[in-house]
């Protein structure tokens, strides 16, 4: 005779299962929303090409992208390396310039109000008509390329590193003066690990300025290369290409973000709880 509670003991989940089943719910309805409006704006794509028939140079369908993304995959991919390579350089690059702008505004106030007036104007500057311009200076090798993603994504880095810095508690820097901390043993103790959370969310906002150098370098006068596509493929009117490219680089830019914000919930979940 069956005993009702071994029955219902054998088929009770295993352990964990019922926690990750909650999360991929939760999951799935975090990222059903953007899902629904992507397969909307595609259909919506797709069906104006189609209706007014039009050219493949003008604006290509979405079916087109797809075929390239998949014949031209070698291409593309090849492309897709030497961009992130690009792009890591220069986040690197971008990090280390406006880390120590801030640091070095944080610690000397006086030059600091100097610098920072200047490095808004430089902000304001158009970094595309620089581009000609380093490749004149520093010739057609990577170093025009990562100059030019320094100059566009090194200021959000330096602007969220000194708003962290500047927020610190003002109560615990009191304490720290109280028993005798200089000023820069309180911006090591304090003003640092406060301004951590700021710097990984300056450097989410650089990851897309950094794609965006990367690609006016090779529109800029540099020689075709392997990671340039899109310069190439616009000349020869392949907007196909062109688009299955950008489509390439923006999920490479999305990779970057969120490689980002994997690193902060990873390393740095205490420092945003606190």
């Amino acid at each position: 005779m069956n005993n009702p509670l071994r029955a219902t003991l054998a088929f009770r989940p295993a352990p964990g299962s019922e926690k990750k089943m909650s999360h991929f719910r939760h999951a799935v309805r975090e990222t059903s929303p953007a899902l629904l409006l992507i397969v909307g704006i595609l259909a919506c794509w797709q069906g104006i090409v189609s209706l007014w028939q039009l050219p493949e140079f003008v604006l290509p369908a979405p079916a087109g992208i797809y075929r390239i993304l998949v014949n031209q995959q070698g291409i593309l991919a090849q492309a897709a390396w030497v961009t992130a390579r690009e792009i890591v350089l220069g986040v690197v690059l971008s990090s280390l310039v406006g880390v120590a702008m801030a640091l070095f505004i944080a610690r000397f106030q006086l030059v600091g109000k100097a610098i920072y007036p200047l490095m808004v104007l430089f902000q304001n500057v158009p970094k595309i008509a620089l581009a000609p311009l380093f490749i004149l200076w520093f010739g057609y090798d990577l170093a025009p390329k990562l100059l030019l993603i320094v100059v566009m994504a090194f200021f959000p880095v330096a602007l969220n590193m000194l708003m962290g810095l500047r927020a610190a508690d003002p109560n615990l820097m009191a304490l720290l003066r109280s028993v005798g901390a200089g000023r820069t043993e309180i911006m090591w103790r304090v003003q640092i690990p406060n301004s951590l959370p700021y710097l990984m969310f300056g450097l989410q906002i650089a990851a897309p300025p950094s794609g965006v150098g990367a690609i006016v370098g090779g529109f800029a006068g540099a020689p075709p290369r392997p990671g340039d596509p899109i310069p190439f493929a616009s000349t020869q009117m392949e907007t196909n290409l062109v688009f299955a490219a950008l489509v390439e680089i923006s999920l490479l830019g999305m990779v970057f973000y969120y490689a980002v914000e994997l690193i902060e919930w990873r390393y740095l979940s205490w420092a945003t709880k606190s």
